[in-house]
C-alpha cells in the first residue's frame, strides 16, 4: 500500500500488518524519528519499535483499538531530506532508493482522480438522491475500468507500457468510433476491435512543451451571490418578489 503521509499512523500500519499488507509512505509530519535508536541498517536507515499511543484515533472504536499489539516493528529511512516509513524491513531485498521510486508511483493515483473528474466529467455530479449519486459514480468507475482495460490490451499486443498511453486521447478515439461500431454486425466488430487496439497503441502521452503553469483562475468571477437554496425555492421567492412589486 502506497499512501499519503497522513496515513502513516500506528493504527493504520498495525491493521495492514495484521493482514500481511506491506506499507510505504512518507513520515507523518507530527512524528520525529530518532535515527540513533533502534537497529541501524545504514546511514539514516534503521528498524525501530513503535509503541501504541494511549489515545486512539477517532475513526476506531476503543474495543478494536485495544486489540492492536502494544508494539509495532517498522523501518524509517531518510532520502534527500525526506523521511519515509515502511513495514518492508529487509534493506537488502528492499533498498531505500528503490522504495522511494516505488513511492513515486503513488502520484498516479492523484492523476487517476483528475482523469475521473475532468475526462469522464465526474467533477460535478448531477443526481439528486444518494442512491442515484452512488450509481452515477459506479458508472464512471465502470467506464474508467473498461477504457483502462482496452488500453492495457492494446499495450500488451503492441509492446507498450499501459501508462505510456494517453487516457484522454483514448477516450476521444473511442467516442469517435462508438457510433460506427453500433451499426455493424458482430463479426465486423470483432475484426475492427483489433484495428481499434492498434489505434489505441498510437496514443502515446506527449512531452510537455511549456513549463508548469500556476494553478490560478484567469477569468474573474461575476459579482453574484452563491445559490444556497434549491433552485425551485429561489425561483418561488423571486416570483413572490415580482408579485409584491
Amino acid at each position: 500500500m502506497l499512501a499519503d503521509r497522513y496515513y502513516s499512523t500506528y493504527a493504520t500500519l498495525a491493521i495492514l500488518s495484521r493482514k500481511n499488507i506491506a506499507f510505504v509512505s512518507q513520515n507523518h509530519a507530527q512524528k520525529k524519528p530518532d535515527f540513533k535508536a533502534g537497529h541501524k541498517l545504514a546511514t539514516k536507515d534503521h528498524i525501530v519499535e513503535w509503541k501504541r499511543p494511549k489515545r486512539k484515533p477517532v475513526w476506531m472504536s476503543k474495543e478494536d483499538y485495544n486489540l492492536l499489539p502494544n508494539t509495532l516493528t517498522v523501518r524509517e529511512f531518510l532520502v534527500k531530506g525526506v523521511i519515509y516509513v515502511t513495514t518492508l524491513l529487509d534493506d537488502k531485498t528492499y533498498p531505500k532508493k528503490e522504495l522511494v521510486d516505488l513511492y513515486k508511483e503513488r502520484w498516479k493515483v492523484e492523476l487517476d482522480f483528475r482523469t475521473l473528474k475532468s475526462d469522464l466529467k465526474m467533477e460535478m455530479l448531477r443526481c439528486k438522491t444518494p442512491e442515484m449519486v452512488e450509481k452515477e459514480i459506479a458508472v464512471r468507475f465502470m467506464a474508467y475500468n473498461l477504457i483502462r482495460g482496452n488500453m492495457a490490451a492494446s499495450a500488451n499486443d503492441h509492446n507498450k507500457i499501459p501508462r505510456q498511453l494517453s487516457f484522454k486521447a483514448s477516450v476521444q478515439l473511442l467516442r469517435a468510433v462508438q457510433n460506427q461500431l453500433g451499426r455493424v454486425s458482430k463479426l465486423i466488430i470483432n475484426q475492427q476491435y483489433y484495428c481499434l487496439l492498434k489505434a489505441l497503441a498510437s496514443t502515446l502521452i506527449g512531452r510537455r512543451k511549456r513549463p508548469p503553469q500556476p494553478r490560478v483562475i484567469k477569468r474573474r468571477p461575476k459579482a453574484y451571490p452563491l445559490m444556497t437554496k434549491p433552485r425551485s425555492e429561489e425561483c418561488e421567492q423571486l416570483r413572490k418578489g415580482y408579485c409584491t412589486s
